[in-house]
Order: C-alpha cells, then sequence, then structure tokens
C-alpha cells in the first residue's frame, strides 16, 4: 500500500505510536479475533443449568413471554394444540422446516392444519427453533438460514418457539460460540435475530402496546427434563 493512503495511516499509527510491521499489526489482530476474549459478564449469568434455566424464564416473563415445559420433542404437537385452545387462537401453522421440527408427527393432532416454509399474510402463528436461548436477558437466539425463515420470527401475531434446556445459555457470549459451532469459525449468517418478548411501542400515548411492529404474543416450548441439573 502507498500513496496518500499510506501517508494518511502511517500519520495516524505514528500519532496513536503503533509500532510494529504491517504484518505483526495484521498478526495481532488475528490473534485477538480468533481468542473471542470476555467482556464484562453480569454475575447473575453464573451458575449450573437449574439456575439458567430458572433465570432465563424469570427475564423472559418480565417482558411478557409465555412458557410450557415438555419432557421430550414428540410432545410438542400436543403443547402447541393445547396453548391455541387455551388462547382461543386459530389452529393453523407455518412451521420452519428445522429437521427435528420436520420429523415431529403432527398427525397426532389432526385438527392442526399445518404448513413448512416461510411466514405469508395472513398466516397466523409460526413455529420456530432456537439457537440458544441467553438467561442474561431472557432472549431468544434465532440465526437466519433455510431451515429459519426470518418472517416466521416477525410476520405473523403468535409466534412458538421450540427451546431444548441445554441451549439455554448464560451471557450473550455462549450464545456466539454456539453460533460459530455450528457454522464454523468466521461464518455468520445473513441475520441474528435477538427475542426479548413480543413486539412493543410505547409512543402511542406512553402505554405498552404489544404488537406494533411483529407478534403480539411470543410462546416458549421449553423442551427437557428438569431431572439431575446442577444449581
Amino acid at each position: 500500500m502507498s500513496g496518500p493512503r499510506s501517508n494518511i495511516l502511517g500519520a495516524v499509527r505514528r500519532a496513536l505510536k503503533v509500532s510494529g510491521s504491517e504484518m505483526d499489526r495484521q498478526d495481532r489482530v488475528g490473534a485477538r479475533l480468533s481468542a473471542h476474549d470476555r467482556n464484562l459478564v453480569p454475575a447473575r449469568s453464573d451458575g449450573g443449568a437449574a439456575r439458567k434455566v430458572a433465570l432465563f424464564r424469570q427475564m423472559a416473563e418480565k417482558v411478557q413471554t409465555s412458557f410450557d415445559e415438555i419432557g421430550d420433542m414428540a410432545q410438542v404437537p400436543d403443547a402447541i394444540a393445547a396453548y391455541l385452545k387455551s388462547h382461543n387462537l386459530p389452529p393453523e401453522l407455518k412451521v420452519a422446516p428445522a429437521k427435528d421440527l420436520a420429523d415431529l408427527d403432527w398427525s397426532s393432532q389432526p385438527l392442526l392444519a399445518v404448513a413448512f416454509g416461510k411466514a405469508e399474510e395472513p398466516d397466523p402463528v409460526s413455529v420456530t427453533r432456537a439457537l440458544a436461548g441467553v438467561a442474561e436477558t431472557g432472549t431468544l437466539v434465532l440465526p437466519s438460514g433455510p431451515e429459519s425463515p426470518v418472517t416466521l420470527a416477525f410476520l405473523p401475531e403468535t409466534h412458538i418457539v421450540v427451546l431444548r434446556r441445554d441451549e439455554v445459555v448464560g451471557p450473550y457470549e455462549e450464545a456466539f460460540d454456539r453460533l460459530r459451532a455450528k457454522l464454523g469459525e468466521g461464518v455468520m449468517p445473513r441475520t441474528v435475530n435477538m427475542i426479548s418478548g413480543p413486539s412493543r411501542t410505547g409512543d402511542i400515548e406512553q402505554r405498552i402496546e404489544l404488537g406494533a411492529h411483529g407478534p403480539k404474543r411470543l410462546h416458549v416450548i421449553l423442551v427437557g427434563a428438569a431431572a439431575g441439573d446442577e444449581g
């Protein structure tokens, strides 16, 4: 690199008293990026699996997320049918084409109308899988991709998210660890959506209104036995 740009960057380095060759600096930056060093992490996100799940639920419920807890994935269709019936919602689902959702026996609930793919008007209910639930803030992490169309998280009025207990992590850093483990180092999806409760706004007469820019209901089905969790 030469010319005016090199001169400008050289002046900046001298002002900052940055030493070493360009190659040395690139190596230092690469080492820093690959280390994934933690910054300040809230102490509340520490603890065993049971504590993280309890904190995740506590934080999510503060922002109007509702929950069901079931033992295994096979119970998901039953849990969804019961939730929709209890809230007098239409039994029409647009489901993310994730393998563990597609493999479920949806015929066990014959009143459910199930289709797979991206959400479109007027789909009333969507079902997705989350990569992780962040206990620190009660936030769901949903990376986009072929098995997780973004419209499912934003278009229908009711969004149902299936999350395993062992997918609940403490801080955000652990969620990004999971993302790198799934996709590979240096690979990112087009978007990573972080969802804390249903859509809301306080712009209308300073009152919280749900469903302003997305779903007005967010329901999490937490899958897995609680027995044996460490506190």
